[in-house]
């Protein structure tokens, strides 16, 4: 008996947080249907301005990830965002201000692509 009174006690509350919450807004996103905006501040992908690119491989050097690889015979960078760990040290020693730096970050996917950037000539 005391248990069934506590419980009939706590009723109305328990009512009043269920109507409050039915009738109020959604708490989250309706994903995948509506995107999410990354939070400030975040890290994510990157591309090459090859303009301005002399593939001098700091970069590639740089990258403790191995996501970046120069060809400089052919004149042409291959970026796998995949491999990427976004910490963004790429950008921050690139002296010609090549790499541009995103908020925006890939979503999974069935097959893993290579970014391709080619010099201008």
């Amino acid at each position: 008996m005391h248990i069934l009174h506590g419980a009939l006690i706590k009723m109305p509350r328990m009512i009043k947080r269920v109507l409050r919450s039915l009738l109020s807004r959604p708490a989250t996103v309706r994903y995948p249907f509506v995107k999410p905006e990354p939070a400030r501040g975040t890290r994510g992908g990157i591309s090459f301005n090859m303009d301005r690119c002399d593939l001098c491989q700091d970069c590639e050097r740089v990258c403790p990830s191995s996501s970046i690889k120069i060809y400089q015979d052919s004149g042409r960078i291959e970026y796998q965002p995949f491999r990427c760990i976004y910490c963004h040290i790429c950008v921050r020693t690139c002296m010609q201000r090549a790499i541009t730096p995103s908020e925006m970050v890939r979503g999974p996917a069935y097959e893993k692509s290579v970014d391709v950037y080619e010099v201008h000539r």
